[in-house]
């Protein structure tokens, strides 16, 4: 497996070898992505025109493209140098005009020569009641009828590109296709009635209808299935390699966690009891744990994440949480201190903030093992912290970090076990493709004591009644948050700053009553807002999103979100998610501007109908796309060229246990499907699955 197999060579080529492309359209094609063969012959195209012939175009819609016999009978030549000229044309049954500009009267005349027949292929449209098409696509004489397309495939383009030199270059690609061995499975291939590879890509590449620009048309799904396959292989690969690295047997007493159920005012639910043993048995294997733990807003992770944490030290290692911000770091560390207290485990904390001796005595007790479980932000992994004998990695809000960085921390470990836990619910076909490599715990029941959130909707023209409301409220000992969408004011967008806002509630609330946070302070000022606000100090904190994730005052029941309908679905229901933490009944009031876009009113309805994070972010998924919704910059989400994450979500999960199934089989990929799966691995140009293979 040294090197590209050679069959693919002609595929890898610049694109100055395809036909009609010289340096100049060649950096054109780079724009949109396409500088090999391999990219132009994955670069389908995205509709068709129907170009077989009709009769006349007498009853026919326009704007249409239309395909007709006619016979010339007058030219009209332009009246002002650069004006229209026109030729005066008669199909069977209706006259039409053929519009050209800043054309040569003398070539007019010698391609639609007075009294011949022309087939005529173009653009149909009706211009003040007259018919007619401007620069027809295609001109041709009777008898050369067949060197017309039929149907007529149509390509993205970018500056500088032209559908003809698009169609040159796709031919010219599909001309270089080598034959390649099957990679499907064969009942699978059978069972979907898919082509053959070179074969799908031909027929993509060659529609006959709209029907076959689809995704699930036969040609189109057996493509889409193949990036997510080598996809899938990947994370198959990197799994492999991961659970290969020899792990440690970690086996809990369950002293300290009994402990610590007892201390529980309430029992843990079955998702949790479900998730805890998952992980147990993970971490008493001798392989190394590769797991995601999901779980939606207040469903109870960290209980979790401290059971599991406490098999560890019962195992008599430390285990270590951490957390991507310094406040969420506290917060956990708040939430953990009163439970690792209740199992008599010795818990600290570690940040930047930490300095000279403290940090000194802290290092010190971590490398004799006097300190169990730490938690921290990524300065944990600094090069002077050495742990006595570190057994569980648990990392907060893990879509923070890609693929490669698990690998770099997973490298790090003394064959540490890993464990991931993110508060985001992500759709299925989405948790495949950015945690195919993981083990999935899902936590999908809310402990009880939770209370439901009642969701409201009001128009911001009733901003007075939420404010009087807000103040009876504060008077009551209630605690409340207000989320505005923008920092300063901007005159392009109506929207309220933060600031203003703060400003407002305050005179009407009242000094010291009301809290200010927002992205552009400085730290030291954000962190004393918050903790104002956590000890009940300030009464109302207004925020932008930086609230969004994980922050926990039990006794804050209100939120209120200004402009709701430019948040995303996700974000809302993250931030619904900051109240309904203590005993009294919560509120999250919704405040729109009317008139509400119909995307807008679905993301509210939606909100107003269910707190189930799944359900919510399938919606999500459904609206804006998979880029969209986890963020494509920092997903670590692959780009597929073909396969479409929304529609093709079905595939995903079959690509991850084919995958699965042929490593089990054949886990050199040295059988025949084997080496065309590498093959396949080559094309696709998943570089880290190939080195992950020529390690293993």
């Amino acid at each position: 497996m040294t090197g590209r197999p050679e069959a693919l060579f002609p595929l890898f080529a610049g694109a100055e070898v395809l036909p009609g492309v010289g340096a100049k359209s060649a950096q054109a094609l780079a724009q949109i992505g396409v500088t090999r063969p391999r990219d132009m012959a994955f670069t389908l195209p995205y509709s068709v025109i129907d170009r077989r012939p009709v009769a006349t175009i007498r009853g026919l819609a326009a704007p249409l493209v239309v395909t007709v016999e006619v016979e010339v009978e007058a030219h009209i030549p332009a009246r002002r140098r650069g004006g229209p000229a026109r030729v005066f044309v008669r199909d069977a049954a209706a006259e039409l005009q053929l519009v050209f500009f800043h054309a040569r009267g003398d070539y007019l005349e010698k391609i639609l020569p007075q009294g011949a027949r022309r087939l005529v292929s173009g653009k149909l449209e009706v211009f003040d009641g007259i018919a007619q098409i401007v620069h027809p696509d295609h001109i041709l004489r009777p008898e050369e009828a067949d060197q017309l397309p039929r149907f007529e495939p149509v390509y993205p383009l970018g500056a500088g590109l032209t559908q003809k030199l698009m169609a040159k270059a796709a031919a010219g690609a599909l001309a270089r296709l080598p034959a390649l061995a099957e990679w499907i499975d064969p009942a699978l291939k059978a069972r979907e009635g898919w082509p053959d590879w070179a074969e799908a890509l031909r027929a993509a590449h060659a529609p006959q209808a709209q029907a076959d620009l689809a995704p699930t048309a036969p040609a189109r799904a057996r493509l889409a299935y193949d990036e997510l396959f080598a996809h899938q292989l990947t994370l198959a690969l990197a799994r492999r390699t991961a659970r290969q690295s020899p792990g440690r047997a970690t086996l809990g007493t369950g002293t300290m966690s009994r402990k610590v159920m007892e201390s529980l005012e309430f029992a843990p639910t079955g998702a949790q009891r479900r998730a805890v043993a998952e992980i147990a048995e993970d971490l008493a294997s001798g392989r190394r744990m590769n797991r995601l733990l999901q779980g939606d807003v207040g469903s109870g992770k960290t209980l979790v994440a401290l059971l599991a944490l406490l098999i560890a030290v019962e195992a008599g290692g430390q285990g270590v949480m951490m957390a991507p911000t310094e406040i969420l770091a506290r917060q956990h560390f708040e939430a953990l201190a009163p439970l690792a207290a209740a199992a008599g485990a010795r818990l600290a904390i570690l940040t930047g903030r930490d300095k000279g001796a403290e940090r000194a005595a802290k290092l010190a007790d971590l490398a004799s093992g006097a300190i169990d479980l730490l938690v921290g932000t990524h300065a944990v992994f600094q090069k002077d912290v050495a742990f006595h004998d570190l057994r569980l990695v648990v990392i907060d809000e893990q879509h923070r970090f890609g693929v490669a960085q698990r690998m770099e921390l997973g490298a790090k470990g003394q064959a540490a076990d890993v464990l991931v836990m993110t508060a985001t619910p992500i759709p299925r076909s989405l948790a495949l493709a950015q945690y195919g490599d993981m083990d999935v715990s899902v936590l999908d029941e809310k402990p009880p004591g939770r209370q439901p959130v009642r969701t409201a909707l009001i128009s911001t023209e009733r901003l007075g009644e939420v404010v009087a409301h807000l103040s009876r409220a504060v008077a009551e000992g209630r605690q409340a948050y207000w989320v505005c969408p923008l920092v300063e004011e901007s005159e392009r967008v109506d929207l309220t700053s933060a600031e203003e806002r703060f400003a407002m509630l305050r005179a009407a609330l009242g000094e010291g009553v009301v809290g200010l946070v927002h992205g552009q302070m400085p730290v030291a000022e954000k962190d004393a807002a918050m903790a104002d606000f956590v000890a009940g100090r300030s009464r109302v904190l207004v925020a932008t999103t930086v609230i969004e994730v994980g922050v926990n005052v039990p006794n804050a029941s209100i939120m209120v979100i200004e402009r709701a309908e430019s948040f995303g679905l996700a974000q809302l229901h993250q931030l619904r998610g900051r109240v309904g933490r203590g005993a009294a009944a919560s509120t999250c009031l919704m405040l729109y501007q009317a008139p509400l876009s119909e995307s807008g009113e679905r993301r509210l309805q939606i909100l107003r109908e269910t707190e189930d994070g799944f359900r919510i972010a399938e919606e999500d998924l459904a609206m804006r796309g998979a880029g969209d919704v986890i963020g494509t910059a920092q997903s670590g989400l692959p780009r597929f060229r073909i396969a479409d994450l929304e529609r093709q979500a079905g595939l995903m999960a079959v690509a991850q246990s084919d995958a699965r199934a042929l490593l089990v089989q054949d886990p050199e990929l040295a059988g025949p499907r084997g080496r065309a799966a590498r093959a396949l691995l080559w094309l696709m140009e998943q570089d880290r699955a190939i080195r992950l293979m020529e390690v293993g």
